[in-house]
């Protein structure tokens, strides 16, 4: 037992018998908040700055959300050949849209999520994730996601962004082919879509699911790439690309000369990323 439970956050995962904690300083609880779609709540912690959880689950902390936010935008963008429409579906901390205005050449980013609370949260006590907020390429709609791409005009977007919770509650949807295949019409010719996809050694069937469902909606390529995430269980994450047309490379060249900083992505990273262990090539190779 910790010494002195009210002086951490602890998330337990059940499905895989484990939980991560973190301590708190004394501030404690900043911001807690029950909205129509879920409950949220914000802490200070002493190592990882603020924590952002819903519904009791972690959604990112100050110290290493440049780790998922730059692995679900730079990636997919660079593996396009020249994205300038981008619909981020969820991204309510606004972290993601951030890194994809940093490309620019991006004309038009339209992000939307179901629950205007998890926005006004960022904007509290994660300024920094919305320093884009006001960038006149960005659109902000809090609206459901899985209604927007149903009625998107055919071939409209150049790349999706599917940056959402766990599969459950109101992300629930956004893990199923009936999505993906809404998501096949919204996208051009040569359109790309990438959706997190949760940790290769916690949640196997479920990714091997994605692989699954984005290939019988009608995309004719799919990979997954891998990153390291503390704050989630196993610290081990994913994200996944659905491509329209066969993957080919991606643009090394200005990835390796892009004009903005990052602290995680990398050419090197990318290609590193790509290189899935042989236990997950061998579940993959089953779908």
């Amino acid at each position: 037992m910790l010494p002195n439970e009210q002086d951490w956050f602890t998330e337990p995962c059940e499905e895989c018998g484990s939980a991560f904690s973190l301590h708190l300083t004394g501030e404690g609880k900043l911001h807690e908040e029950q909205t129509a779609f879920q409950k949220i709540e914000v802490f200070d912690t002493t190592k990882f700055g603020k924590l952002m959880t819903i519904d009791g689950l972690v959604m990112l902390s100050s110290r290493d959300n440049f780790l998922y936010h730059e692995m679900m935008s730079h990636p997919v963008l660079y593996t396009h050949p020249k994205p300038r429409r981008v619909l981020i579906i969820g991204g309510g901390d606004c972290g993601t849209l951030r890194e994809v205005l940093r490309h620019p050449d991006i004309a038009q980013v339209q992000q939307v999520d179901i629950d205007e609370g998890v926005t006004r949260a960022s904007l509290k006590y994660f300024p920094e994730l919305c320093e884009a907020n006001d960038d006149p390429r960005a659109q902000l709609y809090f609206e459901d996601g899985l209604k927007w791409i149903k009625e998107a005009e055919a071939g409209y977007y150049d790349v999706i962004i599917v940056d959402s919770t766990d599969p459950i509650g109101p992300a629930e949807g956004l893990f199923g082919e009936a999505f993906f295949r809404d998501c096949v019409r919204a996208l051009a010719d040569d359109g790309i879509l990438v959706q997190q996809s949760e940790s290769p050694l916690l949640h196997m069937a479920l990714l091997k699911d994605i692989h699954r469902y984005m290939r019988r909606a009608g995309f004719a390529a799919t990979q997954t790439l891998h990153f390291p995430q503390p704050v989630y269980p196993s610290g081990w994450w994913s994200c996944t690309m659905a491509s329209k047309q066969s993957f080919n490379g991606f643009r090394e060249a200005e990835a390796s000369a892009r004009p903005f900083k990052t602290l995680y992505y990398s050419p090197e990273v990318h290609r590193g990323a790509l290189a899935l262990p042989p236990f997950v090539q061998e579940q993959l190779a089953q779908i």
